[in-house]
């Protein structure tokens, strides 16, 4: 049996790492799994760094697959998360219902954990332009507990260095110990796909079959679970 790499964005961490030992269980084939953000991964793909499935977000798998990287249609979307607020186990659930009331919890907080955009994290980035959007950025920014991952968003609750997180919802849900209060107010909502591919010089076999196996109805039912639609 073999053993495949896998390179994936943190916002499918948690149904990821969950659905690699039942793959392996059935299949025998090894998982060996690397998280980090979709633009560190993207970059060390792109400069040579082998995987047997790369999963990042659509618009980056669009344009490596149009660049020629992956087997045709090996492409298999995967689900897709929503940019969201998170607070410790706790604490008080601020109201986020409406732009004005984001504002609002963005101007009080005292510190707010996010993914830094310089290491490439897709929530990171939208973040940081919808404050400059909103023209709280010179306001917020002296508040932010940046990140390198949503899964360091998430554990920066836990142990209090920020009281409020904001990343895709997914990676709170996969830490015990936080509590989603729930996506942005529609107006500036982020949503973000997700997908798998199979480079050309890839295990191609035991990789087909790893990603069919994410797509099973059975493994989406836990993709949902963690909030990726």
């Amino acid at each position: 049996m073999a053993k495949i790499k896998v390179m994936s964005a943190g916002a499918v961490e948690g149904p990821v790492s969950e659905l690699a030992p039942e793959f392996t269980r059935a299949s025998g084939h090894e998982v060996e799994l690397a998280f980090n953000t979709v633009g560190a991964h993207r970059e060390r793909f792109i400069q040579g760094e082998k995987t047997d499935v790369i999963i990042l977000s659509f618009p980056v798998i669009e344009t490596l697959e149009k660049e020629g990287h992956f087997n045709a249609g090996s492409r298999t979307n995967l689900g897709c998360a929503s940019c969201g607020v998170a607070v410790r186990d706790g604490m008080m659930m601020p109201n986020i219902a409406t732009v004005e009331n984001f504002k609002r919890m963005l101007q009080n907080a005292g510190s707010i954990a996010a993914n830094d955009p310089a290491h490439g994290g897709s929530s990171g980035i939208y973040f940081a332009d919808l404050l400059k959007r909103m023209s709280l950025y010179d306001e917020v920014q002296p508040k932010l507990f940046l990140c390198k991952t949503g899964r360091d968003c998430a554990l920066a609750l836990l142990r209090g260095d920020a009281e409020i997180g904001i990343t895709f919802t997914s990676e709170f849900i996969a830490v015990q110990g936080t509590r989603v209060v729930g996506p942005l107010p529609a107006e500036i909502a982020y949503v973000n796909g997700y997908a798998g591919a199979i480079p050309k010089d890839a295990a191609q076999e035991p990789a087909r079959a790893f990603l069919t196996f994410l797509a099973s109805p059975s493994s989406k039912a836990r993709f949902k679970a963690y909030g990726l639609e």
